[in-house]
């Protein structure tokens, strides 16, 4: 994919494919960090695994028709990024469009937190978006990330599922 570059201040937008993948793995840890803090008291994998995990689903959602990195830097320095993939649509519940995004990955170095990274990310999401002619848009996030559940409702978003699980590796028990 060939990529294109925005530029918000000293902050440049690099949108592209799978050739950005590699560049990722810095600000996937630091979302993994970042998760395993807010939403202690389950299993998680070592970070080493989890890239491994996480760069395979990159990889494979990249291939579906539309599917878009944008990676955000200040200086020359990954200080962001967002993964948008495309799926086909219409959903089987609610009214969508023939293809839906999902933002599966939305991750601020945590030394730019609160410098409007996160907004500049998702502004540039819906501008592509609206290029693209999709207007239905997936995002999930940890039900403790107040944060990001704020961020995401000021720009329009409401929640509309909500998951639960049981992890056999945190020693969770069925209760019948």
């Amino acid at each position: 994919m060939n990529q294109a570059h925005h530029i918000h201040g000293d902050v440049t937008l690099h949108k592209g494919g799978a050739e950005l993948i590699d560049r990722l793995e810095p600000l996937w840890l630091a979302l993994h960090a970042h998760h395993q803090s807010i939403e202690p008291g389950f299993a998680y994998f070592p970070d080493e695994r989890s890239w491994e995990l996480r760069r395979s689903c990159y990889r494979r959602w990249i291939l579906e028709e539309g599917s878009f990195i944008l990676l955000a830097e200040r200086h020359g320095q990954a200080v962001g990024y967002a993964f948008v993939e495309i799926h086909a649509g219409p959903d089987d519940t609610w009214v969508t469009g023939t293809r839906i995004a999902e933002l599966q990955s939305l991750s601020v170095a945590s030394t730019e937190r609160g410098n409007g990274v996160g907004t500049l990310l998702l502004d540039e999401v819906d501008a592509e978006l609206n290029r693209l002619d999709i207007g239905d848009l997936l995002i999930g996030t940890f039900a403790a990330n107040t944060d990001a559940r704020r961020l995401y409702e000021r720009r329009g978003l409401q929640p509309v599922l909500t998951y639960y699980a049981r992890f056999s590796a945190s020693g969770k028990q069925p209760r019948y």
